[in-house]
């Protein structure tokens, strides 16, 4: 899922040259499914982080672009959330999607959340214009940090949000969660103080917590990403975050301002894209490509042309 935390300096120094790779996408404007001219002359790559949601966001938002006159492509090569943002700071990137707690913690230096998520994008809005960089409307999915069950454990204990999970006798608050969420300020001991949990933890690799969290041997509660495709897969629930611990990760397109200011119609083709965006249409879509094994770019272009974006 999505890459929260500073890249390596090692990662760093790779970056420069793992920009020269390029992902694949279909070409310029005015082709197939063109919707207009209005963005002819603006070329670049759109970039992605290392994950599918990403490079689904990064085809969708290229085949949209060039739909309306643009010459772009995706580029989903390379790895790590400040390689990325430095491409975009660098003018190596066009634009990508962010979400709204990276940027407000990672990128901005902020320790403490803001509650809401309106008022979370607002205030990443407002810090990332100092920097000189322009966050398009966002989407309404949120990829946030959540705790899932399957489904049929989820009737049996009666648990619908975190303050049940933290009601429940300590036996039953077994939880599965990844390394790194276990030190993390929004992670394990934060969430723990705000909620009074009396956990069992187990430390998993991202990946397995799915699998463990749906046979429900190692643990009653994993550690998820609100939009990942697993979840409805394999018949989990998420819990409500009732006290709104987590930060919003609320997805946006970001880009230079200068870049905007060129081109103003961006704003307002990817505003035909970003309200269709919801957590749920994010799963499926994800789904397609973690569970069922599609191409993302096939997923991309598929949905658009169903939607009738292109």
């Amino acid at each position: 899922m999505k890459t929260r935390t500073l890249a390596s300096a090692s990662l760093a120094a790779l970056a420069a040259g793992a920009l020269l790779l390029t992902g694949c996408s279909s070409g310029g404007g005015g082709g197939a499914g063109a919707q207009g001219d209005e963005l002819d002359g603006l070329t670049g790559e759109i970039g992605s982080k290392d994950f599918s949601e990403q490079y689904i966001l990064a085809y969708m938002t290229a085949e949209l672009l060039n739909a309306h006159g643009a010459d772009v492509e995706a580029n989903t090569k390379l790895v790590g959330s400040a390689n990325v943002r430095q491409a975009l700071e660098n003018d190596q990137f066009l634009g990508y999607w962010e979400y709204t707690g990276t940027s407000w913690i990672t990128y901005n230096g902020n320790t403490t959340p803001v509650q809401g998520a309106e008022e979370q994008f607002d205030a990443v809005k407002e810090a990332d214009a100092e920097n000189g960089i322009a966050w398009l409307d966002p989407a309404p999915f949120n990829n946030t940090y959540a705790f899932a069950i399957r489904q049929s454990e989820a009737d049996e204990l009666g648990v619908k949000t975190l303050s049940d999970v933290a009601a429940l006798p300590a036996t039953d608050q077994t939880f599965c969660i990844e390394s790194e969420f276990s030190t993390r300020d929004d992670g394990m001991p934060g969430l723990t103080e705000a909620y009074g949990f009396d956990a069992s933890i187990t430390m998993l690799d991202t990946g397995v917590i799915y699998t463990a969290t749906q046979k429900g041997d190692d643990c009653n509660f994993g550690e998820v990403f609100q939009t990942d495709g697993r979840i409805p897969a394999l018949d989990l629930v998420v819990m409500e975050d009732d006290k709104e611990f987590f930060p919003s990760y609320q997805g946006g397109f970001t880009l230079k301002q200068s870049t905007l200011d060129d081109y103003p119609e961006v704003a307002d083709v990817l505003a035909e894209l970003s309200p269709l965006l919801t957590t749920e249409v994010m799963q499926e879509l994800n789904a397609k490509v973690d569970v069922d094994g599609e191409d993302p770019e096939d997923v991309a272009i598929d949905w658009l042309e169903e939607q009738g974006l292109i």
